[in-house]
């Protein structure tokens, strides 16, 4: 019987699902960057690493911060690699944070509802690999007050796919493994490691980062975030 929540945030709950990557990859069409998708998703992994090695990403920075400061990242390494020609790439930066961002409210409010409902019935716990700024971004979209809590990579030193992470969560509910479901749209980072600790699962699917995952089946899969009130 489930007696308390998990939600993954990043992919989960502000893009049906979706890995950021393509949102953004929309974000890049939609302002007229033309390079090929190989070249953004290798701009898009620099973007993560230095981000990771790098504190640009400051506690109080919402979802909007954030995103300008990935796009000026990743649109320098085009430049720099001669994949895209601007003399002035905060414009474009601008642009498409702006449209990533209004992608994750639609995304939000759409789910909204949702969370409304099981906040309602359960207490929820949201465990997330994010920058150090998740509780910001949280508070600026109005979701914080869903969550009994928040575990956060950057703030605890675990991340996703180690299973520690749903562990800190599970024990702030109180309650054990199997008494939690775990909602993400991960099957490597959230729906095995959070099933080795015997907790339930449900796999928001979309479309993933690699064709391998995007192959794969789950019995716990679902299509859309409403799909939750059906299975508990």
């Amino acid at each position: 019987m489930i007696k308390g929540l998990i939600f993954d945030y990043g992919g989960t709950i502000d893009s049906r699902g979706v890995h950021w990557s393509e949102v953004i990859w929309q974000g890049y069409q939609a302002a007229g960057v033309a390079e090929t998708k190989e070249q953004f998703r290798d701009s898009y992994v620099v973007a993560e690493r230095e981000l990771a090695r790098v504190r640009h990403i400051l506690p109080n920075d919402n979802f909007y911060d954030l995103l300008l400061k990935k796009m000026r990242i990743e649109l320098r390494d085009l430049v720099d690699k001669g994949f895209f020609q601007c003399h002035d790439i905060e414009p474009v930066a601008v642009e498409i944070a702006q449209f990533c961002y209004n992608a994750a409210r639609s995304s939000i409010e759409e789910a909204r509802p949702t969370l409304e409902v099981l906040s309602q019935r359960f207490p929820m716990m949201l465990v997330s690999n994010f920058y150090g700024n998740v509780d910001s971004v949280l508070r600026d979209f109005d979701l914080r007050k869903y969550f009994k809590g928040v575990i956060e990579s950057a703030v605890v030193g675990v991340r996703k796919p180690n299973p520690v992470i749903f562990k800190l969560g599970v024990d702030v509910l109180e309650l054990e493994p199997g008494e939690v479901l775990v909602v993400g749209d991960s099957l490597k980072k959230d729906i095995l490691p959070a099933e080795s600790i015997g907790c339930r699962t449900l796999w928001l699917k979309g479309k993933g980062w690699t064709a391998d995952e995007d192959a794969q089946s789950h019995p716990g899969m679902i299509k859309t975030l409403s799909e939750v009130l059906q299975r508990i």
